[in-house]
């Protein structure tokens, strides 16, 4: 076998390697901290997977029994103590704030937290208006933030929610 040969070997043998490999998915996370006043703090998982992103929120020191607004927003900034630095929802497509699970929604509109007793909150939950991949709608470097009231899905174009008790950047992992 001449070095041609051996060489067009070795990249065959390294192709079909390749497709054998799973691919990572894209993933994404956030530290969420509270903010001024506020107890209430958790973490957040974004994983890409076959065209929507699965999202995974805990949240602790909420109002036990209640629900919490819970949405993604435009900036990637809690240094103003309140949250308001993270300005409006993330809505690169300009439709109205609605329920998580309607199509004509705010890219950033996601389901509410709803406190257990012990103040303790999950979502889990698939998304299909968001990516964690690079373009109009990806969430890397935006805000997450938790709200002090349930979101009515009504008032527009935030939801009604109240102050903003929570606050975490959306990171690229």
């Amino acid at each position: 076998m001449n070095a041609k040969n051996i060489a067009a070997a070795g990249s065959i043998v390294l192709l079909a390697a390749c497709a054998g490999t799973p691919v990572e998915p894209l993933r994404a996370t956030a530290q969420l901290q509270p903010t001024k006043g506020s107890k209430t703090f958790g973490e957040a998982t974004f994983e890409e997977q076959d065209g929507k992103v699965h999202a995974v929120i805990y949240v602790q020191g909420l109002k036990p029994g209640q629900e919490h607004g819970l949405h993604i927003h435009e900036v990637g900034d809690c240094s103003s103590g309140d949250g308001m630095s993270t300005k409006g929802h993330f809505n690169p497509y300009g439709k109205p704030h609605a329920n998580a699970g309607t199509p004509e929604r705010h890219a950033g509109d996601l389901p509410s937290l709803k406190a257990a007793k012990n103040g303790r909150a999950k979502v889990d939950v698939m998304l299909d208006v968001i990516t964690v991949a690079p373009g109009p709608a990806s969430i890397v470097g935006r805000g997450l933030i938790v709200h002090a009231d349930p979101d009515d899905y009504k008032t527009q174009p935030t939801g009604n929610a109240g102050a903003r008790i929570a606050c975490g950047v959306i990171r690229a992992e």
